[in-house]
């Protein structure tokens, strides 16, 4: 299975957190559903060009979350994740985000009133035309 993962190699984000946020937002948003094979740790970090130790420890964060689970010799799997527990990992990342987006603009200087322009620019634009998740 290919999993629609992809790095920034010029992001300032470690390689590891780019390939936790994507694939917990494909666990959370349903995209990958209960009981699907992920590829081995082997395969993800060809794929995505990285070192097995990073999927390594993706892996295993993600099973400390409960939204993966491993069988000895059949690989990792994603688990059952309820709607409550997907509701709170889906608003954390958001919540994520939008501090990052706070603190760039903190750090360009803007002020609260032209970051709630931004913002709403911002989201007219996306919704209007669809925009990318």
């Amino acid at each position: 299975m290919r999993l629609p993962i992809q790095i920034n190699e010029q992001s300032a984000e470690p390689l590891y957190h780019q390939i936790e946020v994507q694939l917990r937002a494909l666990i959370v948003s349903g995209q990958l559903e209960e009981g699907t094979l992920l590829p081995s740790i082997r395969e993800l970090a060809q794929s995505v060009k990285c070192s097995v130790i990073t999927v390594k420890r993706v892996y295993s964060d993600l099973e400390g979350e409960g939204l993966l689970r491993t069988r000895q010799g059949t690989g990792t799997y994603v688990a059952k994740v309820g709607e409550q527990e997907r509701d709170r990992h889906k608003y954390a990342s958001v919540i994520e985000a939008l501090e990052q987006a706070l603190m760039a603009g903190k750090r360009m200087q803007c002020t609260e009133e032209e970051m709630k322009e931004l913002f709403e620019e911002s989201l007219r634009q996306h919704y209007k035309q669809g925009g990318e998740a």
